[in-house]
């Protein structure tokens, strides 16, 4: 029986690479997002407070940050074929277990290896669609790809509602077998892509992937660094929205459980996935007139999404609050879409997997903290309103530092 790398012409494989990969990614976030959906059944079966719930996404976030970096460097140097296959079966194992737990800290230990696993998926996965991508297709492939994303945690929006029908652990139980299934179908569909190879021109020998050196190559380059300050700032309202947006309309607009995660989720993920849709072919052709053209896409979407988002955080209407999350949604679109592209332009490319493990990381460790400040504040009467008004702040500022970042010719080479 031929694979399927066998059966499709390279291009058209290319393309069935991503269509794997978005389903790898939907269960992503199906698996590490559902817990914000059912708080009221979580917090009833096992006895926490707001800052314990918030902890249960902060200790997955914390310890998603410690090994991201590695993860990409693993990413760069062995197979990404083999990282992105273990990486699934690992976390759906640990989703499946965590149907399971009985106390608080049975669940943080869960949540911990969980977080722990998953970070090794986004920097190969996101590595090996640039690798099958070149710059002209590259934002397309990558929006598709993060149409997973978003769908997978629209999804884990309805935990609220199987959480009400058949329990909180039942959902657990039934992803992390689903995932276990397809890291099993994966063995015989993924393939490696051939990686561009970077040769020393004095030695003429092919240069072997140094975590060292990687880590100094992109921790002294300028325009990472301020790609890393952006990527942290949009992670401040990305996972506050991600961790606490449920429980804000459901005490906002007085909802039920279900109701309040689907809302929260809907809006905004179908959104985002129009924003991809439309941001990817926008920046693959505003970068073929300018090379900083996919800098100026997420700019424009952020410009949308700050002042949208502010107005979630302060009106009382429904209809108000659903128009600010589809324009913040298509906001994050924008930059979800163009955020791999831009790293491509300014690092070189046997450190790609690696650098985007470093933004993983340290935006995992912000979000993480925002999550668990949120549940703080919680405790002591502060209104998530207030939180989410915070965020806003943080989201224009980080459009504006995007436009500091400077392609790099050589990359920009390599890209095209």
């Amino acid at each position: 029986m031929k694979s399927l790398d066998k059966i499709l012409n390279p291009r058209h494989y290319a393309w069935a690479v991503v269509a794997l990969l978005f389903f790898v990614v939907l269960l992503n976030y199906v698996d590490r997002l559902m817990i914000t959906s059912m708080r009221q059944s979580v917090v009833s079966d096992i006895q926490m407070n707001d800052a314990n719930f918030g902890l249960l996404t902060s200790v997955f976030l914390w310890s998603f940050c410690l090994v991201s970096p590695f993860g990409g460097y693993l990413a760069d140097r062995f197979s990404r074929r083999w990282v992105i296959i273990l990486s699934l079966l690992a976390w759906s194992i640990l989703t499946w277990c965590i149907g399971y737990v009985h106390s608080l800290g049975e669940i943080l230990v869960m949540r911990g290896l969980m977080g722990v696993s998953q970070s090794f998926y986004m920097p190969a996965g996101l590595a090996m669609i640039a690798d099958y991508h070149l710059g002209q297709t590259r934002s397309q492939a990558i929006g598709w790809h993060m149409g997973g994303l978003y769908t997978g945690a629209a999804l884990g929006g309805i935990g609220g509602y199987m959480a009400d029908l058949w329990g909180w652990r039942q959902a657990f139980i039934v992803f992390g077998a689903i995932g276990v299934a397809y890291a099993l179908l994966l063995l015989f569909t993924l393939k490696e892509a051939p990686k561009t190879i970077s040769v020393d021109p004095v030695k003429n020998q092919v240069e072997r992937v140094s975590l060292r050196q990687g880590l100094k190559t992109l921790l002294t380059n300028r325009s990472f660094l301020f790609l890393l300050l952006y990527f942290c700032l949009f992670s401040l309202a990305n996972w506050g929205i991600n961790g606490w947006m449920p429980t804000f309309l459901l005490e906002r607009f007085r909802l039920s459980q279900g109701e309040s995660g689907l809302m929260a989720t809907l809006y905004i993920q179908a959104a985002s996935f129009v924003g991809v849709l439309g941001g990817g072919p926008w920046s693959d052709s505003w970068r073929r007139r300018n090379p900083r053209g996919r800098l100026y896409v997420p700019f424009l979407g952020f410009c949308l999404a700050g002042p949208f988002l502010f107005l979630v955080a302060t009106t009382f209407s429904t209809f108000w609050a659903i128009a600010g999350m589809i324009a913040y949604g298509i906001g994050r679109g924008f930059s979800d879409t163009s955020t791999m592209p831009i790293l491509c332009q300014i690092v070189n490319p046997k450190y790609r997997a690696t650098g985007f493990g470093i933004l993983n990381g340290c935006s995992s460790f912000v979000g993480g903290v925002m999550i668990y400040v949120g549940g703080l504040l919680r405790d002591q009467g502060v209104n998530l309103g207030q939180v989410f008004q915070f965020s806003a702040l943080g989201l224009t500022i980080a459009g504006v530092v995007l436009l500091a970042i400077r392609p790099e010719k050589d990359a920009l080479t390599i890209d095209n």
